[in-house]
């Protein structure tokens, strides 16, 4: 999981499900009426779908297991919970129906103070919740969200979801060395391909904690001075990127010690 940022709907959408809603108060704010006025709504929720495309990490990835394509609209807090959040935008991510039928289903597990104990990644920082240890591919609770959070999506219990991130792991890892010796050897055309590769990567939590241990004091022994090295150069240009999606080929990408010694990229 990684966080993600929420679009603003349009006012003709919000106007649209804010008339369901009314719709489902009027007929007794009911699971049952929930259910009736969704099955019904199918422009509110194309245009639902939509903005959660936009929102959606990589190429419309699951924002809960990032594997499999998000294929489904989910409602964080379940219908049958809260009928009359059916249609509110706030409510709604994208889950491959793996995640939302398999496992999170009406789960929504809350504190005593009624406060929901599952990671919103629209809302929370799924790091401040989650470690990730990249080369195990399992996560490590940090807080009691977090532990409800790996439980109910069982994140950690599903051997696609693990061996993919250690998979992911090494493809980051191999892709960010190639990346740095191709900034370093001038051939910013290569470079800017592994940028793109590294941004639409499906585990894209697993790119994230590699970044966030290259900020560790010890990166050089964690992650072996090589990727320390290509990791500092990619953290300092913005993740290989300007905001306008050119790459900052004209920025200083390493230490000139440490581009004195970096093999070239057709080296092997």
């Amino acid at each position: 999981m990684i966080p993600l940022r929420r679009p603003t709907a349009d006012d003709d959408l919000l106007r649209r499900c804010a008339e369901r809603t009314e719709q489902i108060r009027k007929l007794g704010a009911t699971s049952k009426a929930a259910q009736s006025q969704w099955s019904a709504a199918a422009d509110e929720k194309s245009g639902i779908r939509a903005l959660l495309f936009r929102m959606a990490p990589g190429v419309g990835r699951c924002m809960y297991c990032l594997n499999s394509a998000g294929t489904d609209i989910e409602h964080f807090e379940p219908k049958s919970r809260r009928p009359l959040r059916t249609f509110c935008w706030h409510n709604h991510l994208l889950a491959c129906s793996h995640c939302n039928s398999n496992y999170k289903r009406t789960e929504y597990p809350c504190d005593d103070f009624g406060q929901c104990l599952l990671i919103d990644p629209s809302v929370d920082d799924p790091f401040d919740h989650l470690e990730l240890l990249p080369a195990t591919g399992k996560f490590k609770a940090k807080t009691r969200k977090g532990d409800e959070t790996l439980r109910v999506f069982g994140l950690n219990d599903r051997f696609d979801l693990v061996s993919g991130r250690v998979d992911a792991y090494v493809k980051c890892r191999d892709v960010l060395i190639a990346w740095y010796r191709y900034m370093v050897g001038g051939d910013f055309g290569e470079a800017e391909l592994r940028v793109h590769a590294l941004h639409r990567e499906p585990f894209a939590d697993v790119l994230r904690a590699i970044e966030d241990m290259a900020r560790l004091p010890y990166a050089s022994l964690a992650l072996g001075s090589e990727l320390a090295t290509a990791l500092e150069a990619w953290l300092a240009t913005a993740r290989g990127t300007v905001p306008e999606g050119r790459l900052l080929a004209n920025v200083p990408t390493a230490r000139p010690e440490a581009s004195a010694v970096l093999p070239s990229p057709m080296d092997g």
